[in-house]
């Protein structure tokens, strides 16, 4: 049976919190039984790798007939309190509160933010400590820089075709030092995420505009479309989430915390349930209430199972026999750390799920950074967000500009 959340009136909120109850280890899968590793900067909410889940409060009834029942009938009187969170920036208004719109989070960080959050990468590290020093244009620079690139993740081919391109230059006689074939090098880097630097479009004409996001476990996809429906929420649009994760109950316990902190719907069933079913039963309550979003999550999987790759296309199929243009996106989650293998993920997922866009996260601290390059380069799929911290904010909007200037300024410090 669907279960709707919303946050419960200020009348019905108990005067303290009440203590969440841990799943037992048989309730969750082997592999998902990892320790928490903290909250997202700024609401409380558990990562995406955390076990930890709350107990499910009773069903509400069933779409699409009581619907309207849903939305409008109070909270279940067992569900699990959540901590306050009066007072943190950028947090969504309290139970009760005016039902005003949360201020649009920043398209992007400053140039400076991009930089202290790239800085770390080993691509960027690699390159700095290349041009530091001010090094003599000859061909062990050359040799160097291919090393320091395709260590970075950047691929073998890609970076060989930059190399070629400068040595050309430099033989003939185009850099006056190492500081013009540095600036030249930024050049054609950026030029290589042009073609993919392209941000998400909502159409309006959509109700909803289905964004179906899929990925492997592990690389912070729920944690993603937690993230996204806050900026969306935060820009004045109305957002359903569907807790489409049936194999995880750790991920529904999440999206229904963000759920209740954004006071967005999360329509979810039974753990085991079908993701298709629960994706379809949300659509079509977002299209007969005339919401302007709906993001599904998937089962995280590897991309070498065949038969949850095929779940993916069946998910497709039955969206369509609602809506034939949905989804609408097909959004998948990167985890920048995995290298040349996130872009086999991306042929499997391309091919199983139709894939338009991409996430790329944990590109903050050591994450090589040059996979963007890689994934622009092969398949020139539009990089939609990159991750840059553990923030409720740090989903950004692709900026090439920052992101190169983040990995390579144009002035190196010795």
């Amino acid at each position: 049976m669907l279960r709707f959340f919303r946050k419960k009136p200020p009348s019905e909120q108990p005067a303290k919190d009440q203590d969440k109850t841990a799943m037992s280890p048989a309730d969750v899968p082997a592999a998902e039984t990892a320790s928490p590793t903290g909250d997202i900067a700024g609401t409380g909410i558990p990562v995406e790798e955390s076990a930890a889940a709350t107990t499910q409060p009773a069903a509400a009834p069933e779409v699409p007939a009581a619907v309207a029942a849903q939305v409008t009938a109070p909270a279940d009187p067992t569900a699990p309190a959540r901590p306050a969170t009066a007072g943190k920036p950028g947090d969504p208004p309290a139970a009760g509160a005016a039902p005003a719109a949360a201020p649009s989070p920043p398209a992007t960080d400053s140039r400076s933010g991009w930089r202290n959050r790239l800085s770390g990468s080993s691509l960027g590290v690699g390159l700095r400590a290349l041009f530091s020093g001010n090094p003599a244009l000859d061909e062990n620079l050359l040799e160097e820089l291919e090393t320091a690139l395709i260590t970075a993740d950047v691929g073998i081919t890609a970076s060989t075709e930059l190399i070629d391109q400068l040595r050309t230059q430099m033989r003939a006689r185009a850099y006056a030092d190492s500081t013009a074939l540095l600036a030249d090098l930024r050049q054609r880097l950026r030029a290589l995420l042009d073609p993919v630097a392209r941000p998400l479009a909502i159409d309006g004409k959509a109700r909803p505009f289905a964004i179906l996001v899929v990925g492997v476990n592990g690389v912070g996809k729920t944690t993603s479309i937690g993230k996204l429906a806050r900026r969306l929420h935060g820009d004045g649009r109305s957002v359903v989430l569907a807790a489409g994760d049936t194999f995880r109950a750790a991920a529904v316990a999440q999206l229904q915390t963000w759920g209740q902190r954004l006071d967005i719907p999360v329509y979810s069933q039974g753990q085991g349930a079908d993701s298709a079913s629960v994706i379809f039963d949300a659509l079509q309550a977002a299209r007969s209430r005339g919401q302007n979003v709906l993001i599904a999550d998937t089962a995280g999987r590897l991309h070498t199972q065949a038969g949850l790759m095929d779940e993916l296309a069946k998910i497709r199929r039955v969206m369509a026999k609602l809506d034939p243009d949905t989804p609408h996106e097909v959004l998948q989650v990167i985890d920048a750390t995995t290298g040349q293998n996130a872009v086999s993920q991306v042929r499997q997922f391309r091919e199983a799920a139709g894939v338009t866009g991409l996430v790329v996260t944990k590109l903050d601290g050591s994450a090589k950074g040059g996979v963007v390059f890689a994934l622009a380069r092969e398949f020139n799929l539009p990089i939609r967000y990159i991750g840059l911290g553990e923030g409720a904010d740090d989903l950004q909007v692709f900026d090439p500009d920052a992101f190169i200037d983040g990995l390579l300024p144009e002035r190196l410090e010795g």
